[in-house]
């Protein structure tokens, strides 16, 4: 329609955005143009550096160190990417590391200090396994996507330019190496690198367990323009993606749709270990803002933000209807 606003949403090309990508759920007065052919990486800085789009999935962890320095950006508790972090250390075999507390005094590569992948892990391992993050050399290979002052006590130097973090760490030029992905010497079977927890689904499940976190990767921002001229947008913007989401759901209790034989059984298997609730809810409950708590705690803690922020003021989560709203019976 002429009149609804025209906006567009870069994000990952997810099943739970599926709906919205083909335009079978939209935000009440909003058309969006849905951006997903692009990676993470990219999709952050394009965000953060030049403001590219009017809604992003975008890294929780520069999002904290952009509210920090009062970037333009609001966000709405809409989490897009999870992801247990455990299978993500890699080491080079010939390093002697065995356990975590061998990491100390040991160069570790990471693409940024910032990414989110490696804030959840740096701070398992300083605060799990006693691994503090100023008692390693960090090796950075990428400008961070929102510029910091490392504090006193940091070890952080950049890699070589044209470096891959990887490739340093399968020539033992550093001894080991936290990343977002599954890197190319693991999925190549270089014998030169290995995992750090061989069984890390098992320490994962524990994890969850002990912790109840299944770390939050990503949250969902909106240019703060935009949320200040429209003040029904963000409600209007998670609705629609709660309702995406929900699509995604009804769609994939069809077997048919996944190619695995006992898909059900392990998707049954999975419900049960949750303990029935959905481990990719939105919103500001109390697992996820003690998920989110966690996160802003190691932020802190490493000096990337140098305030310890407030949940409810770095999130958007506008009010219901106050059990309002009921299906329109048509007479």
């Amino acid at each position: 329609m002429a009149n609804e606003l025209r906006l567009t949403l870069a994000t990952g090309d997810y099943e739970s955005i599926r709906a919205l990508k083909e335009g079978t759920v939209a935000p009440d007065g909003v058309a969006l143009n849905v951006l997903t052919d692009m990676d993470s990486s990219t999709r952050h800085w394009r965000m953060l550096r030049n403001r590219d789009f009017d809604v992003c999935e975008l890294s929780l962890s520069s999002y904290l160190v952009a509210k920090d320095q009062d970037y333009p950006l609001e966000a709405i508790p809409v989490f897009l990417h999870r992801r247990f972090r455990h299978g993500f250390i890699f080491v080079n075999t010939g390093a002697g590391i065995g356990e975590p507390k061998d990491l100390i005094g040991k160069r570790i590569g990471v693409k940024t200090f910032q990414t989110t992948a490696i804030l959840w892990l740096r701070g398992m391992l300083e605060h799990e396994y006693g691994v503090p993050h100023t008692d390693v050399q960090w090796v950075s290979e990428l400008i961070e996507d929102v510029e910091f002052t490392p504090k006193p006590g940091l070890r952080l130097e950049r890699a070589p330019a044209g470096r891959r973090v990887e490739d340093m760490l399968a020539e033992g030029e550093i001894d080991a190496c936290l990343h977002a992905d599954v890197i190319d010497p693991i999925v190549d079977g270089d014998p030169r690198v290995g995992r750090l927890f061989e069984d890390y689904a098992e320490i994962e499940r524990e994890y969850f367990e002990r912790t109840g976190i299944f770390p939050i990767m990503h949250v969902t921002a909106i240019r703060k323009e935009l949320v200040d001229d429209h003040p029904w947008l963000a409600r209007n913007l998670i609705n629609a993606f709660e309702a995406s989401k929900a699509a995604s759901y009804a769609r994939l209790r069809n077997p048919r749709i996944v190619p695995l034989a006992w898909y059900n059984t392990y998707r049954d298997e999975e419900i049960a270990f949750f303990g029935g609730e959905d481990p990719w809810q939105y919103g500001l409950g109390e697992a996820n803002r003690h998920n989110l708590e966690t996160a802003i705690f190691y932020s802190h803690d490493c000096g990337l933000i140098r305030k310890r922020l407030a949940v409810d003021d770095i999130f958007l989560d506008p009010a219901t209807d106050a059990g309002r709203a009921r299906a329109k019976r048509v007479q």
